[in-house]
């Protein structure tokens, strides 16, 4: 089976042939730089990672630019509010999201380009727009005419008629549901030099210049959150296919995170920063709660799902230690679990990828009981191939953060709670249970917590 991707534009899943074999290139609406980054907006940019992962898996040449709006009426806003410079502030928050991509594990982007580098772009498109009659200007405002391109709400389903873009109503529009391209300058704005006067680009018009760019007029997936099929993106595609650019093939939409029932935004009041989650937990176990999930369904945070997702990261991490403990180095290589390719091919169905990958962590724990080395250690390899697609490996670069010193210590912990737990096996089979429970207390006792599981005891070190 070959990747299939549920296609926005289409509502449908659609089989995944790139422009160019071999290739696949990405536009990703990054973040608008208004402040602190919270989980809500960096789970587009994790989904969009693993899909970079799966695609790159053999070989493929993957482009994947990821944005930043660096000029916007959120950044001029609380920019204003604090007395500090709108680029100051913009170039603040724009470290703060790259510092949280690179805390949870997201490759670089191919590209990341601020909209105000890309002004002449933007220039050049409406230039485009307006010889073409799909633009025109009132007073050094430039508006989209949504009435001249009739495939206009192709992408969203939106009819014409119930239309709303979410903007004042401006005197000089044609129509109240023309969207602006281009607003004139205003007194202490920022502002640029355009043919219509001076003035600062609307957030529709920016995402389609950089994406055409950075990968031509017509590439392979746009990708981004829910929330942006309307009325971003409707406006992005309208006014691109309307300059004559065939634009993005395939459109993909992560769902959201919510607390309470409801988007996690600003707005609301009811983000969990990035910074404060990581205080939480570490950095791989909020990815893994964070990528576990399909990407097209919604996220309802809480410290309870929270919690399991890091007691089941615990168990692969456990399983992979383990093998290195007894068996050696587990290289980053094998066949990937045939479950495992059918979920991920299957619109990146991540809930039965991480089901294969717990699937083979029980089958290597089985062999490792059994004193199979060669196969745990292949189970070992096949799961670390498996969670590497997903930026989870516990024992990549990333976050093998085990020093020498501490690997010895574990080695030397395993060996003694290894016998320890056989003595105590061997305890339950001859029905001597009150000497089991002598084992199990001392290490209790230890700090050592043991779970009867079915496939065969696990111990973990206990939380103080």
């Amino acid at each position: 089976m070959s990747l299939h991707i549920y296609d926005t534009a289409s509502r449908s899943m659609r089989e995944f042939h790139p422009q160019v074999n071999g290739t696949a290139s990405i536009y990703v609406c990054g973040a608008t730089v208004q402040g602190i980054p919270h989980i809500g907006h960096v789970r587009s940019g994790l989904n969009f990672d693993v899909l970079r992962r799966w695609l790159a898996r053999d070989g493929a040449d993957v482009t994947l630019v990821r944005n930043v709006t660096d000029i916007d009426d959120k950044i001029l806003t609380k920019a204003a509010e604090h007395d500090r410079p709108w680029w100051e502030w913009a170039y603040t928050h724009e470290r703060a999201f790259e510092e949280a991509y690179d805390a949870l594990g997201c490759l670089p982007p191919s590209y990341a380009p601020r909209a105000t580098g890309h002004i002449t772009q933007m220039v050049e498109l409406m230039q485009r727009l307006i010889d073409k009659g799909h633009a025109y200007d009132v007073d050094g405002d430039v508006y989209f005419d949504v009435r001249s391109f009739p495939e206009y709400g192709a992408l969203s389903g939106q009819k014409l008629d119930s239309v709303e873009q979410g903007e004042a109503a401006v005197r000089g529009k044609r129509d109240a549901r023309d969207f602006t391209l281009w607003k004139a300058a205003k007194p202490g704005e920022p502002s640029w030099p355009t043919p219509w006067g001076n003035g600062r680009p609307g957030w529709h018009l920016e995402c389609s210049a950089m994406a055409t760019t950075y990968l031509g007029s017509t590439f392979d997936i746009h990708g981004g959150g829910l929330d942006l099929i309307f009325p971003h993106h409707e406006n992005e595609q309208a006014q691109s296919r309307a300059a004559g650019d065939g634009f993005a093939n395939y459109w993909m939409h992560n769902y959201w995170v919510t607390l309470s029932g409801e988007k996690m935004a600003k707005s609301l009041g009811n983000t969990v920063s990035i910074p404060a989650m990581l205080n939480k937990v570490r950095a791989q176990e909020l990815r893994y709660y964070l990528v576990t999930p399909h990407y097209r369904s919604h996220i309802e945070y809480s410290e309870g799902a929270l919690d399991e997702a890091v007691t089941a990261y615990g168990r692969i991490e456990s399983f992979l230690r383990r093998v290195v403990e007894r068996v050696g180095q587990v290289e980053l290589r094998g066949d990937m679990c045939p479950d495992f390719v059918v979920a991920m091919d299957n619109d990146l169905n991540t809930p039965q990828a991480v089901a294969a990958l717990h699937n083979k962590v029980r089958q290597g724990n089985t062999a490792l009981a059994d004193g199979d080395h060669d196969a745990a250690r292949e189970a070992a390899e096949c799961v670390r191939r498996m969670a590497d697609i997903l930026g989870v490996d516990p024992l990549s670069p990333k976050w093998d953060d085990v020093s020498a010193a501490d690997l010895g210590m574990r080695q030397a912990l395993t060996t003694l709670v290894d016998r320890l737990l056989v003595e105590r096996q061997e305890a339950r089979k001859s029905r001597d249970f009150a000497r089991a429970d002598t084992l199990r207390d001392q290490l209790l006792e230890a700090g050592i917590a043991v779970e009867d599981t079915p496939d065969g005891p696990q111990w973990t070190l206990k939380d103080d």
